[in-house]
């Protein structure tokens, strides 16, 4: 396999960041595509720099934080972190107690590293479920986890959400909700409530995802609850700093739910135009393809001999393939995907989000033809091995 672990995971994405920086260098930021739906943004104006100092910044963005962060998200107190990983830590931290469960629901997997990686460190135990008839709270839990919307966009439904709750608080387990893009997913454009208004005891949201915010999260929820966490974030050093929590702000102001309600028209514009692929699935605000699908896409498609398409497969996974699809994006049609430039450990579907500010200037003729030759690259670039090694990591 050519991206093989972790290790190979951020070498890949030092590699895409250094293209990125070579594209911009050579033909502007106005000629990159950022379509990830996490591009998010660092809104400040001169007022606000002036207050950035260690215990100025705090006291004077504190009280707006907690406005717009309560709009926004619900509940008694908020708290900025330095990313939505930074706040499943520090959660995690304070509420799993040592060898007891963390129950873990989602509409299907995978679940987001940080999740289980913070079980690991708190030196818990963790379980999963993916399907409501098999869902139930064993002895011995101290967390149930539900993420509203996974890294693929799958949206939990609002009846499961309500059960899973309900269950949990019977046996007097705390819920803590991953919201990450499913606080603006769910409650935009599936018009569900807010995580705390369905009875969850704590939500955590990614600032930049699908909003116009910087790469920071925010938790919401029970006084008492925030309150124990905040105390874990100051020890570790996982809260927010004054420039980060300006620039949060600044996004919360900014959010307009139209500007995901109007992607929704576009997405449907593109989806038909690309009616001569199997692989594409639609997603609330745009287009993806999962390594499973692309990979019979191109074993399908007849335009590779079934016996290159054979040595292929021994050499290259289904998820190399997402890989290398998002290098051939952004090298050759400055298309910046998440495959790319995702932390390791993330899902590898290539995800064409048309609420995404740069596709305002990206018409839906411009980006079928984008997707279409880089596709016909694809096909090509994955019959030299080291052709692949190299896009993927550079000379």
């Amino acid at each position: 396999m050519l991206v093989d672990n972790l290790i190979d995971e951020v070498k890949k994405r030092e590699n895409s960041l250094k293209i990125i920086r070579d594209l911009i260098k050579d033909h502007g930021r106005e000629n990159l595509y950022d379509l990830t739906g996490l591009s998010g943004g660092f809104i400040a104006n001169q007022n606000d720099l002036n207050l950035l100092e260690t215990y100025v910044g705090p006291a004077i963005f504190e009280e707006d934080l907690n406005k717009l962060g309560k709009e926004h998200l619900g509940g008694e107190r908020i708290l900025a972190v330095n990313r939505t990983s930074s706040g499943i830590l520090a959660t995690i931290l304070t509420l799993l107690k040592p060898d007891s469960y963390l129950i873990h629901f989602l509409v299907e997997p995978p679940s987001h590293p940080s999740i289980i990686k913070s079980v690991e460190i708190a030196k818990g135990r963790y379980l999963e479920f993916d399907k409501m008839d098999e869902f139930h709270v064993v002895e011995n839990t101290s967390l149930i986890v539900i993420t509203g919307s996974t890294m693929d966009h799958k949206v939990l439904d609002e009846e499961t959400f309500k059960k899973i709750i309900t269950t949990a608080h019977e046996q007097n387990v705390p819920v803590f909700v991953d919201d990450a893009s499913g606080a603006r997913l769910r409650t935009v454009i599936y018009n569900q409530k807010r995580a705390i208004d369905l009875g969850a005891d704590l939500v955590v949201t990614s600032t930049d995802k699908l909003m116009p915010g910087p790469r920071g999260g925010l938790i919401a929820g029970n006084a008492d609850l925030v309150d124990k966490i905040k105390t874990t974030a100051y020890q570790f050093g996982l809260e927010a700093q004054p420039p980060l929590i300006m620039a949060i702000i600044n996004g919360l102001k900014a959010f307009k739910k139209e500007s995901l309600l109007r992607s929704i028209e576009k997405k449907e514009r593109l989806m038909k135009m690309l009616n001569g692929y199997s692989m594409f699935e639609e997603t609330p605000t745009g287009v993806m393809v999962s390594k499973e699908r692309l990979k019979h896409e191109i074993n399908s498609c007849g335009k590779i001999d079934k016996q290159v398409l054979s040595k292929i497969e021994k050499k290259i996974s289904s998820s190399d393939l997402c890989f290398i699809w998002a290098l051939i994006l952004l090298k050759n049609e400055s298309i910046i995907t998440i495959p790319a430039v995702s932390m390791p450990g993330a899902s590898p579907t290539v995800r064409f989000d048309i609420s995404s500010k740069d596709a305002l200037n990206l018409d839906m003729e411009t980006l079928h033809k984008k997707i279409d030759d880089s596709f016909k690259k694809l096909l090509d670039v994955i019959k030299d091995l080291d052709g692949s090694k190299r896009l993927l990591y550079g000379d």
